[in-house]
């Protein structure tokens, strides 16, 4: 793996702290956004297998990990903000944008903001974006999460959060991790800022068309509220191609790292086959 640097963007807020493997200055950028209460350590299998041929980057998203304390007053446009600056200060240009369940809502939002920007778009165990998916009652709840959340004994929140997101051993690990760097109330106070910021970027009701190539991919265990069904809502309705991961969970990059790398690889191989000739 090429060096992986840390870096820090300073906000109103708090600092957001990213990091980024370059190979060379051409090589396009591979931009990996983790999901909800995960930090950059999620694809850190990823940027191992692939670093040797992309510029990749990845970050702690604002209130996550290392990029804390972070004020919990920011919406998902803000975050698209950041990571905007971010690519600017760091000449990042026309990157494949890699977005796993929170991630691949960032990454949409992130294209609506900024259409045409980015050269293709890759949904790990993420689901679409657009209001017709969701029923009111469902936006509802998401925006209600956190007194769910804090009843629930915090030893269970834990084995719930690890074992309901990855099939491995790896992944589980990884999971716990994660949630066992927050204190309780810290974990279901990010939980249900984020449940509630992705519902509102639904009831804004934009069009959140792609306007760039799409690959979806979704672990056949995923057991995430609704993602499977979803997804194959997701393909069939708006025309993508998706891909099954067997035996994968939620985090279907850390069950099954290889299998994702090499769909990942074969997917920017076919965009920016020009670039790497």
């Amino acid at each position: 793996m090429q060096q992986y640097t840390e870096k820090v963007y300073a906000t109103d807020l708090g600092d957001i702290h990213y990091w980024i493997s370059r190979t060379e200055k051409t090589a396009p950028w591979l931009v990996m956004l983790p999901g909800l209460t995960a930090d950059h350590r999620l694809f850190d299998r990823q940027i191992e297998g692939l670093s040797h041929k992309y510029n990749c980057f990845c970050w702690d998203a604002p209130a996550h990990g290392k990029s804390r304390p972070f004020t919990l007053q920011f919406s998902m446009a803000d975050m698209c903000r950041y990571l905007h600056n971010i690519f600017t200060a760091e000449d990042i240009d026309k990157p494949i944008l890699i977005g796993q369940s929170l991630g691949g809502y960032i990454s949409q939002v992130y294209m609506d903001m900024h259409p045409n920007s980015v050269s293709g778009f890759i949904s790990v165990d993420s689901c679409s974006l657009k209001r017709k998916y969701y029923t009111n009652w469902e936006l509802y709840l998401l925006k209600r999460t956190k007194w769910m959340y804090m009843s629930i004994p915090w030893d269970w929140l834990v084995k719930l959060g690890t074992m309901g997101t990855a099939t491995s051993s790896y992944g589980r690990s990884l999971m716990h991790s994660f949630i066992t760097d927050y204190s309780k109330e810290a974990y279901c106070n990010l939980a249900d800022h984020g449940y509630r910021i992705f519902a509102q970027a639904v009831e804004a009701d934009k069009p959140y068309d792609i306007s760039c190539p799409v690959l979806l991919l979704c672990g056949e265990k995923d057991g995430a509220g609704s993602a499977k069904s979803y997804n194959r809502r997701w393909a069939r309705q708006d025309g993508y191609k998706l891909v099954w991961l067997k035996g994968a969970g939620h985090n279907a990059n850390t069950d099954v790292p290889d299998i994702v790398n090499n769909l990942i690889e074969n997917f920017a191989d076919e965009i920016f086959k020009e670039v790497m000739l």
